[in-house]
């Protein structure tokens, strides 16, 4: 059934009656060019759904196109891990890619479409929308600058004396950037930096031009489609200038096409925001607008408890959490190319313990990320460091390694998807090398693998780091793919254990239970759970947790994976 009633409702409410029939012709047209594709048979999701998170260039060798590359390492190495987010692979001008300078093009330094293609063939592929923004030095922004009738309007300006106090800010920079034209100065919204132009979606036309590369996306293998900074979609002075009412509308209007072109293509938000507010983009079941929101608050809450030992706040966070809207789930994560955000945790650490992650950070080598905020002065916005780094301070390596896994069994028991960066399969440190050269201090949880043959001998070498990471992760991410228990639609209750202990309890659709309790203090911890069997196989469960352990089990006897 054709949600086109849907698109006339959502136009009307961004663009008002009088343009909204016009952009709805357009709009059809342009869904005409794209016949729509049969919905799978296959589940939406399941059990055995977990994402990996890599750059375009992850991993090098000679004569090979990195996208190939990192397509080899995947089938040969990650296999556990059946999706990946290819974070941006067009040409770009800064941000590691996120100044995108052209949609529609692969950056020939990592391959072409046939590479991406071949990727999505055999997983299911993230590609990242960046919507918000356009590199200043790309084709639209060039065409703005020179006057150009079809691009005048393209990107957000404003009056400099305007008051924009009140606009959220997710950096320092200057919000407004300053551009030389023919018509005069412009001053141009810059959010993120003065590299990246906002785009104007008062516009109509820039809404078609983003619509057409949203389903060119899909055209070209895409299953997922990752809205990147999207809460800044649509400003306004004098608001806050973050999650209005037009910036959900635009997403449900992106929902309402795909569904009747790429039903099979979900829509995740990338929205680093406090908790209620991220959660905000699952829609309110009235109008259907994201399947997949991040779980940003997941790392903070899991770094405070491995840090301290202190699990209660992580415990009533994960208790409380619901998912009232049917169809939608949770991307579940500790670790991604960005830092570990702050903001999610807001309202539920204390200031106290918020600084004291940002001291942890900083003893692990990391860098404190500021955000300006609306009254003046700057405030923590993320810890810029590899996971890894954040969670061995003060410990050696042995039990580094049992930290780092322990962490992701917590995420790997949540309910929802989980997504795993590709320097948390490692255990990957700080790259200060890159940071010191660069002077970006995301760099530091950014770094490439620029020998990839000398990785996959680090991975056969039991007694490496990597092997031992690595080993430790598939073991966790097949037992997660054996129990439908784990499935992101199956209910569950965070267990009220012993102090220092995270425990899930997941329950499938058949009422069969799977439990998984993780020790995130160093002291065993006794374990009573007598009619409980491991989940590899079947057997008694040990009769205590270790320091930095986790026990997964399933309630009878479990079949091996």
């Amino acid at each position: 059934m054709s949600r086109s009633d849907d698109r006339r409702r959502l136009l009307r409410f961004v663009y008002g009656a009088d343009r909204a029939e016009d952009v709805l012709d357009r709009i059809e047209a342009l869904l005409a060019r794209h016949p729509p594709s049969r919905r799978s048979t296959m589940p939406r999701w399941d059990e055995r759904d977990s994402w990996l998170i890599a750059y375009p260039d992850q991993f090098r060798r000679p004569g090979e196109a990195p996208l190939a590359t990192l397509d080899r390492i995947h089938r040969r190495h990650l296999e556990p891990l059946n999706g990946v987010h290819v974070l941006p692979f067009f040409p770009w001008s800064s941000d590691d890619g996120f100044a995108v300078m052209d949609y529609t093009e692969v950056d020939p330094r990592y391959g072409g479409w046939e590479d991406v293609e071949r990727i999505a063939r055999h997983r299911r592929l993230m590609v990242d929308a960046v919507i918000n923004h356009m590199s200043v030095e790309g084709t639209w922004f060039r065409r703005f600058l020179a006057g150009d009738p079809e691009f005048t309007h393209r990107f957000r300006t404003a009056d400099p004396s305007a008051d924009l106090s009140t606009c959220v800010r997710p950096r320092t920079t200057p919000l407004l950037t300053p551009f030389e034209t023919d018509r005069g100065t412009v001053w141009v919204w810059t959010t993120f930096s003065a590299d990246q132009a906002d785009l104007d979606y008062r516009d109509p036309r820039t809404l078609l031009s983003v619509l057409d590369v949203l389903l060119s996306y899909a055209r070209h293998g895409a299953k997922v489609i990752r809205l990147d900074a999207v809460g800044f979609l649509w400003k306004q002075e004098g608001t806050s200038c973050i999650h209005l009412p037009q910036t959900h509308a635009l997403i449900q209007l992106f929902r309402a096409c795909l569904d009747d072109t790429y039903p099979d293509v979900l829509l995740v938000t990338e929205t680093n925001v406090p908790h209620a507010e991220n959660l905000s983009y699952f829609g309110d079941g009235s109008m259907p607008e994201a399947q997949i929101v991040y779980q940003f608050a997941l790392a903070p809450l899991t770094l405070h408890a491995i840090s301290t030992g202190e699990v209660d706040p992580l415990r009533s966070w994960a208790a409380g959490l619901r998912l009232d809207v049917p169809g939608t789930t949770f991307l579940n994560f500790l670790a991604s190319h960005d830092g570990v955000g702050l903001r999610p945790a807001e309202g539920i650490l204390s200031p106290a313990q918020i600084d004291a992650l940002t001291r942890l950070a900083i003893e692990a080598g990391g860098v404190v990320g500021e955000r300006a905020l609306p009254s003046g002065g700057e405030a923590p916005y993320e810890l810029d460091s590899t996971w890894f780094d954040l969670v061995a301070v003060g410990w050696p390596e042995e039990l580094a390694v049992r930290r780092h896994l322990a962490t992701h069994a917590v995420m790997l028991a949540m309910r929802g998807v989980p997504a795993v960066y590709v320097h948390s399969l490692f255990g990957t440190s700080n790259d200060h090398g890159e940071y010191h050269r660069s002077g970006i201090a995301r760099r530091l949880n950014r770094h490439r693998f620029a020998d990839a043959d000398a990785l996959e001998d680090r991975l056969s070498d039991i007694s490496s780091r990597e092997h031992r990471v690595l080993h430790g992760m598939r073991r966790m991410l097949r037992l997660r793919a054996s129990h439908p228990a784990f499935h992101p639609d199956a209910t569950g209750a965070i267990l009220d254990v012993a102090d220092g202990v995270f425990g899930v309890e997941r329950v499938a659709a058949d009422g069969r239970r799977v439990r998984v309790l993780v020790n995130l203090t160093p002291d065993p911890v006794p374990l009573d759970h007598a009619r409980w069997r491991r989940l590899v196989d079947g057997a008694q469960p040990p009769d205590r947790i270790e320091g930095f352990g986790s026990v997964w089990l399933a309630e009878g006897r479990a079949g091996a994976p």
